[in-house]
């Protein structure tokens, strides 16, 4: 893991890349929509080859993985589900109720197709595998996925949709979660059940 940074820097980095971000997901969803003339397409063309350039100009060598911040704060910009950096990511924002449920809220459009007008249904796992994951995590003590069994009850439409998960059971060293996924008609979409592994903390 990188050095820490504080999370002043990390808010302004944030404020930067974030908007950026947000436009990116706006270009991928109408490229693949796009009805442009042959002349817009082609300048556009060159107009992503320029910012790619710009952008390149300074790289880290290595994935952006996970990073801290000086005050205990962890960053997970790259993350493919909720990383704010991540123009692939939903971004998915996980909410936690006094029980520990956790729960999701999303809108996906033709990105994330997979069967015309509907979800690929490895999003689906993706979104479970991340939300179910969260019913895991302890402060310092992250949770793996250990299995991950899916049910799929029904297609899922794209638009909105909604995940939520909870606890089954858990021990020191695993939790076992279960959770669903429903479209925006309340329709059961996904059913999963998940075993999520804690190491042992380090003495």
């Amino acid at each position: 893991m990188s050095e820490p940074i504080s999370a002043e820097y990390a808010r302004r980095i944030e404020e930067l890349y974030g908007p950026l971000t947000q436009s990116l997901r706006k270009l991928i969803d109408v490229v693949i929509r796009s009805q442009a003339g042959d002349d817009d397409v082609t300048r556009a063309h060159g107009l992503i080859d320029q910012a790619a350039a710009l952008l390149g100009s300074r790289l880290d060598d290595e994935p952006f993985g996970v990073r801290a911040t000086t005050e205990g704060g962890i960053l997970t910009w790259g993350n493919v589900a909720m990383g704010v950096r991540n123009a692939i990511a939903f971004p998915l924002q996980i909410e936690h109720d006094e029980s520990g449920r956790a729960s999701a809220d999303l809108l996906l459009g033709a990105p994330y197709e997979g069967p015309p007008g509907h979800v690929h249904g490895g999003v689906c796992a993706l979104i479970l595998d991340h939300v179910l994951g969260a019913t895991a995590h302890r402060p310092g003590r992250p949770a793996f996925t250990g299995t991950l069994n899916l049910r799929y009850m029904a297609p899922t439409r794209l638009g909105k949709l909604r995940a939520e998960a909870w606890i089954d059971s858990e021990t020191e060293s695993k939790t076992i979660a279960v959770g669903e996924l429903w479209d925006a008609d309340g329709v059961l979409t996904v059913h999963a059940e998940g075993v999520f592994i804690r190491p042992k903390a380090k003495t």
